[in-house]
């Protein structure tokens, strides 16, 4: 999932930003978990995905003081992947989800779960994780394909099997 953000993200708003696999915002975007604000705390994944993205000391400033933050500070911190000016987002956001599309289905699946659920382990679990991931893909079609396509120096043509 790719979060576009062209407009402000508070509150729920920036928690489904941060679950997203990666976001892109415009340049004038704002940013805030507001909710002790109004007495509150965050409770759509704010207090656990945040710490992972920006670290512990930074995520509990935004966090205690509910103070809005920048498109640029986003970026700098980790929560964006890219900024773009206004009217550019989507073409950008489109690009790189076509690139995404453009690989091999059962690849793109597996390095996301091998990514999303090696975080959640020790360092020596998850590369076992990932080998099992890996040799998962060994015997597709579209690895053949893969090869094939590269030993033949052309562009893959993949079907998610």
């Amino acid at each position: 999932m790719i979060a576009a953000v062209n407009g402000h993200a508070y509150a729920g708003g920036l928690e489904t930003v941060l679950v997203c696999d990666f976001a892109y915002a415009v340049s004038t975007a704002r940013f805030a978990l507001t909710e002790v604000t109004i007495g509150i705390m965050p409770g759509g994944g704010g207090t656990q995905t945040l710490p992972r993205i920006v670290g512990e000391r930074r995520a509990k400033e935004i966090i205690l003081t509910g103070r809005q933050f920048t498109a640029a500070q986003a970026l700098e911190w980790g929560v964006l992947n890219r900024v773009c000016e206004p009217g550019t987002l989507m073409d950008a956001v489109t690009e790189t989800a076509r690139t995404i599309c453009d690989n091999a289905p059962l690849s793109v699946r597996q390095a996301r779960k091998a990514i999303h659920q090696g975080l959640q382990m020790d360092l020596r679990r998850g590369l076992m994780f990932e080998i099992e991931a890996y040799n998962r893909l060994v015997d597709t079609k579209d690895r053949r394909e893969g090869v094939l396509a590269f030993n033949e120096r052309r562009k893959p043509v993949f079907k998610g099997r």
